[in-house]
């Protein structure tokens, strides 16, 4: 089960966010030998979900969603 993705993390540079260990910014376990991946909040802004075709289902105040299950065949 995927963790729920926080919409405005309070320090979203101390993580990377590119899967769901959501790791130390200095730690990854995902162990693609590149950098962390950014938030989209640190590249757009706090209102990153508001832009662009997300396909995400937020509710008024929402401070995280679920992430959708993806379909196996």
């Amino acid at each position: 089960m995927a963790k729920r993705f926080p919409l405005q993390p309070g320090h979203p540079e101390r993580n990377c966010w590119g899967c769901d260990h959501y790791c130390g910014a200095d730690a990854p376990r995902c162990g693609n030998g590149s950098s962390r991946t950014q938030h989209p909040a640190a590249l757009l802004g706090e209102d990153w979900y508001t832009f662009g075709d997300w396909g995400l289902d937020i509710v008024e105040d929402a401070t995280s969603i679920k992430p959708a299950v993806a379909n196996s065949r």
